[in-house]
């Protein structure tokens, strides 16, 4: 199901909204484990990539498009001990995929409700 913008206090659409096409088909159960972990961590969560259509250039590249264009992944942008602390509380509620960039500029963690996985870029 899609989510239902206004479900999820600490997000809005246009914050999870594909950067390139502007779509939105984040699903209602991945907001919603998103939102408790928010809740959870009870500090701002800086979304760098939500919903990705897939002709977002990324995804266009890719054999076959990934789990954000199903809407059940998001990218946050984090670092250091708040990296860590976001990746237990994470686990600990349920995140499959977990995605790992935490060298250089632009560090993120990518996770995701897809098969379970782990990576680093």
């Amino acid at each position: 199901m899609i989510a239902q913008w206004g479900s999820y206090p600490n997000f809005q659409k246009h914050e999870l909204d594909c950067r390139e096409t502007g779509e939105n088909e984040m699903q209602h159960e991945f907001m919603e484990k998103l939102q408790r972990l928010r809740s959870i961590y009870d500090k701002p969560l800086k979304i760098t990539s939500g919903f990705r259509s897939v002709r977002h250039s990324i995804e266009a590249k890719k054999a076959a498009p990934g789990v954000h264009t199903l809407g059940v992944a998001c990218d946050i942008g984090c670092q250091g001990v708040e990296a860590h602390r976001i990746l237990s509380l994470a686990l600990e509620l349920g995140f499959s995929g977990i995605g790992v960039q935490q060298k250089g500029e632009g560090r993120f963690l990518h996770l995701d409700t897809g098969p379970t996985r782990i990576w680093s870029y």
